[in-house]
């Protein structure tokens, strides 16, 4: 038989706000625990803004030594994870989640090229390419030797 109005208040017919308000604690203790290991990585769409922000730092570095008509270094640190400027004082720095790879002219000019992709006046370079890559994503950015040239080139999944 169906308990009454009666019954029903003297009994346990449902849950009491302090039930549902320490359930709603323990739920927003547990998220605010967890949140923070949630792994946040860089997007497909931030991989490439990376790529763009390198290439046009070494076209501003290429163009700077067509107009000073002085040879302009680029710093190239895979360790560091960075590509500075030659010609001012930027630099891009690519976060930890994504793999950085270069290569580059072990000799430039008749001298060791280190870690510089070199820019000459004449807008030749000693050349180089440069990888960023994430989750079967990537791009590399790639410098041409002859001309100087910059481009992007989208990798396939890996």
């Amino acid at each position: 038989m169906p308990a009454g109005p009666a019954e029903r208040a003297a009994g346990e017919g449902g849950f009491t706000l302090i039930e549902v308000v320490c359930v709603l604690a323990i739920i927003a203790l547990v998220a605010a625990i967890l949140l923070p290991e949630i792994p946040r990585g860089t997007s497909r769409s931030r991989l490439q803004a990376y790529a763009l922000e390198i290439a046009t730092l070494l076209k501003a570095d290429r163009n700077a030594a067509i107009r000073r008509h002085i040879a302009t270094a680029t710093e190239i640190d895979a360790i560091g994870r960075s590509v500075r400027s030659g010609a001012s004082a930027r630099a891009v720095r690519v976060p930890n989640d994504v793999q950085f790879d270069a290569a580059m002219a072990s000799r430039c000019n008749q001298r060791e090229a280190g870690s510089t992709i070199v820019f000459f006046a004449s807008g030749m370079s000693c050349g180089g390419v440069i990888a960023l890559t994430r989750l079967g994503a990537g791009y590399q950015i790639r410098v041409n030797w002859l001309t100087g040239g910059v481009e992007i080139v989208p990798l396939n999944a890996l």
